[in-house]
């Protein structure tokens, strides 16, 4: 007998759905004069394939989620998840990965540089089971970064070594922001990733500990179009963050480690303000020390708001607000700094060990604190 209801007759109208086989995830801020060339560019790159892409927007100030929904109510092709009060290249890249449908995900800039006609390559070599993830590689015969300025170039060649050699990464391109996953794979890794920092792929082969079989493809870099770059001037410290959080095997947080680095430049502008006060404008040692406490950390609280929770970043009166609460998390981590290192002292242990330790549980303390007042996730 022939189901002739409504829903029957609908479902034989339809051709059957074909199943995804590929999520290019795109991370985005400021790219709306980019993200519909890139549309265009992967529909005639993926031909014959079943693909999305998914836009994942931080909130971009000139409307560049705005643009990709209106991509996306003529395509559905394309999506868009935007971001409120989020930030971070890396922290995107997981979002847009976990919420792909398809088994394989790439990950590619905005600003039109990685070459896309790549991708159909990428995709088969993890079809064929010949790899687990692929990476765009410019520093692999056949590959090139001549866009590069002498600086850039510089740097990028210094941070390839620092990676390879301190994380033991057999790699020829281990910072490239261009390459394709099994998602599965990337799954089973998600819950070690950090959400900051800007080289998502570095932190995924080092967290998967040589577990993944790679391969690299050679592609040339090219030049942005539109739009600026994202890298700013706090990004080296950024990635020794990272580098130290995976040498440590995720024992240390990248954050924490950042909240670290950043309290032991305050200890330099601690000396340096304690000098000029105590010495130039000869004031007493007193009224010196408590000076060079607050511009010290005055100075920890401005870059911790930069750096370390960039991803969180206070404005407005919010920053007086933070401000204020940082002084007294800061006020009382000292008295618990004091505190431990004497306890420890009157146990008969060697001055600088009872130091190192009252140091360590300041620095605990208050990056604990400050996690939990003063950039309260929203």
């Amino acid at each position: 007998m022939i189901d002739a209801s409504p829903a029957a007759v609908a479902t034989r109208a339809q051709p059957a759905a074909v199943p995804l086989q590929l999520s290019v995830v795109v991370p985005t801020f400021n790219e709306r004069d980019n993200v519909e060339l890139l549309f265009r560019k992967l529909e005639a790159a993926l031909a014959g394939v079943a693909w999305e892409v998914i836009f994942v927007d931080d909130n971009s100030p000139d409307g560049t989620w705005q643009v990709v929904r209106e991509m996306a109510r003529r395509d559905p092709r394309a999506r868009c998840i935007r971001r409120i009060g989020r930030r971070g290249l890396s922290g995107a890249c997981i979002e847009g990965i976990l919420a792909s449908g398809a088994p394989f995900a790439a990950v590619m800039d905005a600003d039109l540089q990685h070459d896309e006609t790549q991708l159909a390559k990428m995709l088969s070599l993890l079809e064929s089971n010949a790899a687990d993830l692929v990476i765009g590689s410019r520093y692999i015969e056949g590959g090139s970064a001549d866009s590069f300025d002498r600086q850039r170039a510089g740097i990028s060649a210094i941070a390839t070594q620092v990676a390879q050699k301190a994380l033991k990464i057999e790699v020829a391109d281990p910072m490239s922001g261009f390459f394709m996953i099994r998602r599965d794979r990337f799954e089973q890794l998600a819950p070690e990733l950090s959400t900051q920092g800007f080289k998502i792929l570095l932190d995924v082969i080092a967290t998967a500990r040589g577990s993944l079989r790679i391969v690299e493809v050679p592609f040339t870099f090219g030049s942005r179009l539109h739009g600026e770059s994202k890298l700013d001037s706090m990004v080296a410290l950024d990635f020794l963050g990272l580098v130290l959080a995976k040498f440590s095997h995720d024992v240390l947080s990248l954050r924490f480690i950042l909240f670290a680095l950043v309290g032991s430049t305050g200890v330099v502008v601690h000396f340096v303000t304690l000098f000029v006060v105590l010495k130039l404008f000869e004031q007493p040692f007193a009224e010196a020390q408590g000076v060079a406490a607050l511009v010290a950390m005055t100075s920890n609280f401005i870059l911790n708001n930069f750096l370390t929770y960039r991803d969180q970043r206070l404005k407005g009166f919010a920053i007086v607000r933070g401000l204020l609460l940082f002084y007294l998390v800061c006020g009382v981590g000292l008295l618990a700094n004091v505190g431990v290192a004497f306890a420890v002292y009157n146990e008969h242990i060697t001055w600088w060990l009872a130091g190192a330790a009252g140091a360590l549980m300041g620095v605990v303390w208050n990056y604990a604190m400050s996690g939990l007042f003063v950039w309260r996730k929203r």
